[in-house]
């Protein structure tokens, strides 16, 4: 048996900073093959605990060593709406490859390196998305619909991966559901916030597409808490109303200068992108300035997806690729995915650890031109578990940059919560729920994904979302 996993193929650096394209291949399927039989078939799988949506790992897998590939894909699809994408966005080094036990300290396998569940997992949803068509995925997962689930109506609001996790598990049992999405393409952050070199379009349309098969209604271009509130889509007839609205509204440091122009949120950078298809200007009719020098502020997945961005640009126009990530730790407390680190660091994005920002510098028409900084050196752990930045006195100095990207966190909209004061909400502004049913202090109205708790993983939304959606299956049945 082979003691470390198969390495998924990536494009080379200075071809992937050229456009786009999805740097990391699927398995082929030998390496699927390969990598599948390295699993230990452990009696008690730990790998499944840690799965938010605890998708059978070991079952899965042996069927990929069988050839059984639609058996893996169907396996999947019973706890994961979206194999494909998960396959390819999920934390698992955190998650259940985390729990393997070829990880795990004093095993006689301590050696060998975690199975890769996750390539595994794309491999199965790709096979799926090339071979099952959705129709035939919809007579394969839909669940015969019984007693008043028939007559049903379900509003959810967002077609994040909650709002659209808790669909397709309402309409797999016969539920009516209309999701209301804010802006004009649905699929939340997984359209807005991942870029496609990360997340291919064609795979999200895919599992969007599996879900109007299924006879979700999407309704585009829709505020609700603007146009309609809570209690006027019950008056309409819904039973029940889910609320995935995610944590759209960024957060910013609160310094001098931030208002200047060319600096950006990460979350209208990237929106701009994504969505919008500033990349391809003028094809597409939304700009987004690009800059000589780019300076991103954060540690985060975002950061890197937003840094990995500018560089991209900056490339496709014909401008010496220049982006510096400044975070006020170390690397060691980026919680951004490792994977994600490295390939930053390929693709030449320059990092400044120990930096804190102090001030934007400006010209006279109102143009960022510098950021002063302070070092920083790291104190006493803090709330979040890592060692708190602390400033040394002193030490301020100044980088020049015409484009500058903040990503320092996301924070819940208030557009519908903020109209709706029978909504508990805790300190933060996200929505109180039931853990247990993830029903809110209004009776009937449920809620998931980085709403509940702050920014999440697609997955974690997932899990809140189906816990939500069995909630609504039995009070409606």
């Amino acid at each position: 048996m082979k003691k470390t996993s198969i390495k998924a193929k990536e494009l080379s650096a200075s071809s992937r900073i050229a456009g786009f394209d999805e740097v990391v291949s699927c398995y082929t399927e030998e390496e699927a093959l390969s990598e599948a039989k390295r699993c230990l078939q452990c009696k008690d799988p730990t790998c499944i605990a840690g799965c938010p949506v605890e998708i059978d790992i070991k079952k899965f897998i042996v069927q990929i060593t069988r050839k059984d590939y639609k058996g893996a894909y169907f396996t999947i699809r019973e706890k994961n709406n979206f194999p494909s994408i998960c396959g390819r966005v999920c934390p698992a080094e955190y998650q259940c490859r985390k729990t393997c036990v070829l990880t795990k300290k004093g095993s006689p396998f301590a050696s060998e390196k975690a199975i890769d569940i996750h390539f595994l997992e794309r491999f199965a949803g790709d096979w799926g998305m090339k071979h099952c068509s959705p129709q035939f995925n919809v007579v394969e997962g839909r669940v015969p619909a019984r007693g008043k689930l028939k007559s049903a109506k379900v509003a959810v609001v967002g077609s994040g991966p909650a709002g659209l996790c808790c669909a397709g598990e309402l309409a797999r049992h016969g539920v009516k559901v209309v999701i209301f999405e804010t802006l004009h393409a649905p699929g939340g952050v997984l359209r807005y916030g991942i870029p496609p070199f990360r997340l291919p379009r064609d795979v999200l349309d895919f599992e969007i597409n599996y879900l109007k098969k299924l006879g979700v209604e999407i309704v585009p271009n829709f505020v609700v808490g603007k146009i309609k509130s809570l209690d006027e889509l019950f008056a309409e007839g819904f039973s029940a109303v889910f609320l995935g609205l995610g944590a759209g509204a960024p957060s910013f440091m609160g310094i001098p200068g931030e208002n200047l122009c060319n600096i950006y949120s990460a979350n209208e950078f990237l929106t701009r992108v994504n969505l919008m298809g500033a990349y391809k200007f003028p094809e597409y009719h939304t700009p987004v300035n690009i800059g000589k020098k780019t300076i991103v502020i954060g540690g985060g997945n975002t950061a890197m997806d937003a840094a990995r961005v500018a560089l991209r640009l900056q490339r496709l126009n014909n401008i010496k690729p220049n982006v510096n990530i400044f975070y006020r730790r170390t690397e060691n407390e980026m919680p951004a995915r490792k994977p994600e680190i490295e390939h930053a660091k390929e693709e030449g994005i320059n990092f400044r650890f120990l930096v804190q920002p102090a001030e934007f510098i400006g010209d006279k028409e109102g143009y960022v031109k510098k950021i002063r900084c302070l070092a920083c050196k790291l104190g006493e752990p803090d709330s979040s578990g890592r060692r708190r930045p602390l400033p040394i006195k002193g030490s301020e100095f100044e980088e020049s940059c015409d484009i500058a990207i903040i990503a320092v966190g996301l924070k819940a909209n208030q557009v519908l919560t903020g109209v709706t004061p029978r909504l508990t909400l805790d300190k933060y502004k996200d929505i109180k729920v039931n853990p247990q049913t993830m029903e809110t202090s209004m009776r009937c109205v449920y809620a998931g994904g980085d709403i509940v708790g702050g920014e999440g993983t697609v997955i974690e939304a997932m899990g809140m979302a189906k816990k939500a959606a069995a909630a609504i299956i039995a009070k409606l049945a």
